[in-house]
C-alpha cells in the first residue's frame, strides 16, 4: 500500500499531470472508437501540416494569410491533378505489365531452381527444390485470390477514393485558412491552467510539423532520384520501382530492405547474373546511402533524434495498432511518448526545498 501511495505522490499528485493524462486518454479513446471515420480528417491535417510551412513563409514575406493560403492551395491542387492524370495511369500500366509477365518469370525461376541440385548437390536436393517451388506457387495463388477479392470490392473502393479526393483537399483548405480559429476553439474546451499540456503540445507540434514536411520531401526526392537512375540504367518498370523506393522511406530501415527484393528480382529477370544486375544493386545502395547520410540529416535536423531500436519498435507497435497511419506517424508518436516522459514531473520536481532550508541554499 505504501508503494502505491508513494507512486501516486510521485507521479499523479500534481493537477497539471492529471490534466495532461486526461487529454491523452481522451485523444486515445477518440482514435480507438471513431478513428476509422476520421481518416479523411487525419489526411486533411497531414496535408495542412505539409502546406502550412509554405504559407507561413509567404506570410512572413508580407503576403496576407488568405492570399498565401489560396496560392499554396492552387499549387497543391495542380500537383494533385498531375499525379492523378499522369502518374497513376502509368503506374497502373506498369503494374498490369508486371502481372502479365509473372508466369514467364515463374517459368524462368523454376528452371533456375531445378538446376540447383545438379550444380550444388551437397547443398540442395531435388525434393527440397520441389517443395520450394510448390510453396512459391501456393503463395502466388493465394496472392492472386486476394487480388481478385480486392477487385470485387473495387467499385466501393473507387467511390470511397473519389469522395476522399474531393473531401480531403477541402478539409485541408479550411484547416489552413482557419488554423488560428480552430486552435482557439480547442483551447477554449481545455482547462485554463494546463502548463504541462501546453509544453508537451509545443514540443510535439514542432516535431510533427517538421516530420511531415521532411518526410514528404524525402519521399519526393528519393523517388525522383530513383526514377532518374532506373531510367538511365534502362531498368524495366522504372516508375513503379521508383515509387516503391520513395514510399519505402515511410518505414525506416525495414522499407529499404523490403524494396530491395522486387528491384533485385526484376533486374535478375531482365539481365540475369551479370554486370548490369550488379550495377543496379550498387546504384540502389548509393541511393539509400544518400538518403540516410545526407538527406535525412538535412531534412530532419530539428526532429528529436531517436535510437534506431526505438524507431523500429515504434513502427512495429503503432503499425500493428493503426496500420498505415500508425507506420507513417510512428516517429511523431514515439516523439510524443518521449515528450510526455521528459515533461512528466517527478517527486523531486513536485517537492519544493525543505522547510528549514532557504531556497537556493544547499542543506547542511
Amino acid at each position: 500500500m505504501n508503494l502505491l501511495r508513494e507512486w501516486y505522490h510521485r507521479h499523479l499528485s500534481d493537477p497539471q499531470v492529471v490534466i495532461l493524462a486526461g487529454i491523452l486518454i481522451a485523444g486515445l479513446v477518440v482514435i480507438i472508437t471513431v478513428g476509422d471515420m476520421l481518416i479523411p480528417v487525419l489526411m486533411g491535417v497531414v496535408i495542412a501540416y505539409l502546406l502550412d510551412g509554405v504559407v507561413e513563409k509567404c506570410n512572413r514575406l508580407g503576403a496576407p494569410r488568405i492570399s498565401a493560403v489560396v496560392l499554396v492551395f492552387i499549387l497543391f491542387i495542380s500537383f494533385l491533378v498531375f499525379a492523378i492524370f499522369w502518374m497513376v495511369p502509368r503506374l497502373s500500366s506498369q503494374l498490369t505489365q508486371l502481372v502479365q509477365q509473372l508466369p514467364v518469370m515463374m517459368g524462368h525461376g523454376q528452371e533456375a531452381l531445378l538446376q540447383l541440385p545438379g550444380k550444388y548437390p551437397n547443398l540442395f536436393t531435388e525434393q527440397q527444390v520441389n517443395e520450394l517451388i510448390h510453396a512459391i506457387r501456393s503463395e502466388i495463388t493465394a496472392m492472386g485470390q486476394r487480388l481478385l477479392s480486392m477487385s470485387v470490392a473495387s467499385v466501393i473502393s473507387l467511390i470511397t477514393l473519389m469522395v476522399y479526393i474531393i473531401l480531403v483537399p477541402v478539409l485541408a483548405f479550411f484547416f489552413l485558412k482557419d488554423k488560428r480559429r480552430i486552435l482557439a476553439w480547442f483551447s477554449k474546451q481545455l482547462p485554463s491552467e494546463r502548463r504541462l499540456a501546453d509544453q508537451v503540445w509545443h514540443d510535439v507540434n514542432l516535431q510533427v510539423s517538421n516530420y511531415v514536411r521532411g518526410k514528404v520531401w524525402e519521399i519526393v526526392i528519393v523517388g525522383m532520384v530513383s526514377f532518374a537512375t532506373f531510367i538511365f540504367m534502362d531498368l524495366q518498370y522504372a516508375l513503379l520501382l521508383a515509387t516503391l523506393v520513395g514510399l519505402s522511406v515511410i518505414i525506416p530501415y525495414i522499407g529499404a530492405a523490403v524494396v530491395t527484393i522486387p528491384i533485385a528480382i526484376i533486374a535478375y529477370f531482365q539481365w540475369g547474373w551479370g554486370a548490369d544486375f550488379a550495377w543496379v544493386l550498387i546504384a540502389y545502395g548509393v541511393i539509400q546511402a544518400f538518403d540516410g547520410n545526407l538527406l535525412v540529416p538535412l531534412l530532419f535536423s530539428e526532429v528529436v533524434d531517436l535510437h534506431p531500436v526505438a524507431i523500429i519498435i515504434a513502427v512495429l507497435v503503432f503499425g500493428g495498432i493503426w496500420g498505415f497511419w500508425g507506420v507513417f506517424f510512428a516517429i511523431p508518436l514515439a516523439t510524443l511518448v518521449q515528450a510526455v516522459l521528459n515533461a512528466w514531473p517527478r517527486k523531486e520536481t513536485l517537492a519544493g526545498p525543505p522547510a528549514d532550508t532557504p531556497a537556493g541554499k544547499p542543506a547542511g
